[in-house]
């Protein structure tokens, strides 16, 4: 690619970058310091240390419910194999708020198992385990599937034992994907924010749950922008310290798509059928009794919560639909429309300033969403004052969709051959046209891929849209969350059929999304 050719391309996704986050978070630094303390204001040192604790041990038991699914599902055949791998990917798409409210359903004070755990840390940490599992599943499962099992093999007719082969063969190869799964798990649960708000209490909030208490309580801009700088500064230090331990621990070895072998002894059935069971459990216990709350009232059919919607004075459903897919639509094309120039160039480049640009386009994926929210309300006042924009919206959707999309599509972009787009320009296509008739075509399924998680990650984002959303327009998760705070069963029922109707449209998108899926190339 030419210069100036990568050079205009990486203009558009620069510009929009430095706009739309770099700004904003400058913003906050600033407004920390030009802010006087509100009288009576501190940083509670409690609630940092719980944020990390809590993200600490919510790692730690997602990697323990994720690795034995990977194994399985990675090495052996069986029919509902490509179901089962779907259905894990479930809880990842499901809106923090939904997952929340499906806890509460369970675990809440009315909940299905009779005993009340909201207000307590194994709530939290049990709802984050069971929207984090799929991360490890995924990234684990997709390398486990490309190690070639006869490494094993090998190591077995030495004398190793399954335990020793795997502990000194497999995992070593395996270790760079479960760092990578627990750091961005990690990350995640340290900026949780909806299923914290849910499930948590004022004893038990994360930065994230402080920062938007102070900002909409308070009226406290410089505690909520100190605590702003430090997640920024935590998620920083945290990506750094796993950057510099995937250099050293970087392993170099064949990788193969080895296919899945048939289950055929008693042993890999048991394996089979246990790894279902726990699937189904870990998956369909909440989501289950989120829509049997929905829908029945002393286990019987009941329509109290749709009547709540329907005559409801605080939620009009009809708009608050529209406007979530209206501004999924919008996200979606500003997310390819940025994402897509920005992939062309990382993939065509090798050196270091390509890599940088790709470590750029990845910083809104470890900044969290309240942050950038609260950061544009604070920047986005000139040139064009955008805070009291519709645009607004959309616009921090894409920002946090943007990772997906670059990902999903660079390593398909970086895998076409140059001897095609070669073989094009010897035949008079000028590089639009090669462009045009050779990338394009071979990127397109990668491209919907990214645009699939962009629809489903604007549909559900809650923390940017506490802070931008205008009163009169709310999306869903901010119908759900008005619900969630009227007291009585009815509102409680109607924010648990709004949770459905949420969870129904995200888990249709990502079952087409899955559909499109290229074989041998499981990005996520």
């Amino acid at each position: 690619m030419r210069r100036r050719t990568a050079l205009v391309l990486a203009a558009v996704p620069t510009a929009f970058l430095a706009w739309f986050f770099a700004w904003p978070v400058a913003s906050i630094a600033v407004t920390s310091l030009a802010h006087p303390p509100v009288p009576g204001s501190s940083i509670d040192l409690g609630v940092i240390w719980f944020t990390v604790w809590q993200a600490a041990v919510s790692t730690l038991l997602a990697l323990a419910a994720g690795l034995p699914l990977a194994f399985v599902i990675a090495r052996f055949d069986f029919p509902g194999r490509r179901l089962l791998r779907a259905v894990t990917l479930v809880p990842f798409v499901l809106p923090t708020l939904v997952v929340g409210v499906a806890f509460l359903a369970l675990i809440g004070p009315s909940g299905m198992l009779g005993i009340d755990l909201t207000g307590t840390a194994g709530a939290v940490i049990a709802a984050h385990v069971f929207f984090n599992f799929a991360v490890v599943v995924r990234l684990v499962g997709g390398l486990w599937a490309q190690i070639d099992p006869r490494l094993e093999e090998a190591a077995a007719s030495l004398g190793a034992g399954p335990w020793k082969a795997w502990l000194r063969v497999t995992f070593p190869l395996l270790r760079p994907a479960v760092i990578a799964s627990a750091a961005i798990v990690f990350l995640f649960c340290l900026t949780s924010f909806g299923t914290v708000l849910v499930l948590g209490s004022p004893q038990l909030a994360t930065i994230e749950v402080e920062i938007h208490r102070k900002v909409s309580t308070m009226f406290d801009l410089r505690g909520a922008a100190l605590l702003a700088l430090i997640q920024m500064a935590g998620v920083t230090l945290a990506l750094l310290a796993y950057s510099r331990h995937q250099d050293r621990s970087r392993v170099q070895h064949s990788l193969t798509v080895a296919d899945p072998r048939p289950v055929r002894t008693a042993r890999g059935r048991l394996l089979v059928i246990a790894a279902a069971a726990w699937t189904l459990l870990l998956v369909g216990l909440p989501t289950g009794v989120l829509a049997w709350r929905a829908f029945t009232s002393g286990g019987r059919p009941t329509a109290a919560g749709l009547r709540a919607l329907a005559e409801s004075t605080v939620v009009d459903v009809g708009p608050a639909v529209a406007a979530s897919l209206g501004y999924a639509a919008a996200a979606t094309l500003i997310a390819v429309g940025v994402g897509l120039p920005a992939a062309v160039v990382i993939a065509a480049g090798t050196g270091r300033i390509s890599r940088w640009f790709d470590t750029l386009l990845m910083l809104p994926l470890g900044t969290s969403a309240v942050t950038l929210g609260f950061g544009m309300l604070v920047a986005l006042d000139a040139p064009i004052d955008l805070r009291a924009s519709v645009a607004i919206i959309p616009i921090a959707h894409a920002l946090v969709a943007l990772p997906f999309v670059v990902r999903a599509t660079v390593p398909v972009l970086g895998a076409i051959r140059d001897r095609l787009r070669e073989a094009a320009a010897v035949l008079g296509a000028d590089p639009r046209r090669v462009w045009r008739e050779v990338d394009l075509p071979m990127a397109r399924g990668a491209v919907a891929i990214g645009a699939g998680f962009a629809f489903v990650v604007s549909l559900g984002e809650f923390g940017a849209t506490t802070f931008l959303a205008r009163p009169g327009s709310p999306t869903i998760p901010l119908a759900i969350f008005r619900m969630l705070g009227r007291p009585g069963t009815a509102n409680l029922q109607g924010a648990m059929v709004l949770s459905v109707i949420l969870m129904a449209i995200t888990v249709t998108a990502v079952l087409l999304v899955e559909r499109i899926r290229m074989p041998g190339r499981d990005l996520f």
